[in-house]
């Protein structure tokens, strides 16, 4: 109710209901969310927000790790421009990261992470997904595979001082010891393909990705209903970069026509589709 709480007022509370309810991780979420000096609420809604990503890291880490052991060196299996992107945009993170804690600003670190891991989640993983299994050939496998790893074992560690228990179970899934006691993570072990790699690919990609799912819910159908024809308008360099990972584009949203045009911003448009029901039955 926005008071101070104090024994003296007969207010104060314990955490112990709200450990059981939403659990430690999730508290410890929105403990990391308050800088330091300001008051803060007791918000449970926040408390909330925080169970659900450190699930969402639960789900995303089996997804990174479904495809077996990945043997040799990780970075020089990583080929493909927009898991590049992604590296270079993760070892930005961890700069970021870095500089917020040696700062005491542990929010800042913590917004840089989630931020960026929720680009992962919910573009990068989708737009690679169909490249991982093989979709296009063992090399664009290897890349996509090698990339999820790398980036999995940076952010568990970006994450654990936060998600103590999340970041511990998935990193007995495939590492020995505890996440605890890893050293903390560099930009320097991305480096090799972070100066590859260009972090604005992912932002651009990313960007024609919700276009695309944005026409098909306004079109209300599903997000497997296939574009016949579509046109991504965006200033010149943009348009290299959508070229650049244009494949995966293509297979996340089944899109079997696609014409480029410039202009000052991104846009989809002129979108042509099928319905997932309405397909000729093979």
């Amino acid at each position: 109710d926005r008071k101070k709480m104090s024994k003296s007022k007969g207010n104060a509370t314990t955490p112990i209901d709200l450990l059981k309810q939403h659990g430690t991780d999730a508290i410890r979420y929105w403990a990391g969310a308050a800088r330091l000096g300001t008051d803060t609420a007791l918000d449970e809604a926040q408390m909330k927000v925080g169970r659900r990503l450190a699930i969402k890291l639960l789900n995303a880490s089996k997804f990174a790790l479904s495809f077996g052991e990945v043997s040799g060196d990780l970075v020089e299996q990583v080929t493909e421009p927009l898991d590049r992107a992604m590296l270079a945009s993760l070892a930005e993170v961890v700069e970021t990261a870095t500089a917020g804690y040696e700062a005491m600003d542990y929010t800042r670190a913590l917004e840089a992470t989630e931020t960026f891991f929720w680009t992962f989640c919910d573009d990068y993983i989708e737009l690679v997904k169909d490249r991982a299994h093989g979709g296009r050939g063992e090399e664009g496998a290897a890349s996509a595979r090698a990339a999820l790893r790398l980036a999995l074992d940076v952010l568990l560690r970006l994450f654990a001082p936060v998600l103590v228990y999340a970041t511990e179970e998935v990193w007995s899934w495939f590492r020995e010891g505890t996440v605890h006691r890893q050293p903390w993570p560099t930009a320097d072990e991305l480096s090799t393909v972070a100066v590859r790699g260009d972090s604005s690919l992912l932002g651009t990609v990313s960007a024609a990705l919700v276009g695309v799912r944005k026409a098909k819910s306004e079109a209300k159908v599903g997000m497997r209903s296939e574009i016949t024809a579509m046109t991504l308008t965006a200033p010149a360099a943009q348009v290299e970069q959508l070229r650049l990972a244009e494949a995966d584009l293509r297979a996340t949203g089944n899109i079997s026509g696609l014409t480029y045009g410039e202009g000052e911003a991104l846009a989809v448009s002129d979108v042509e589709l099928i319905p997932a029901e309405k397909r000729p039955k093979a």
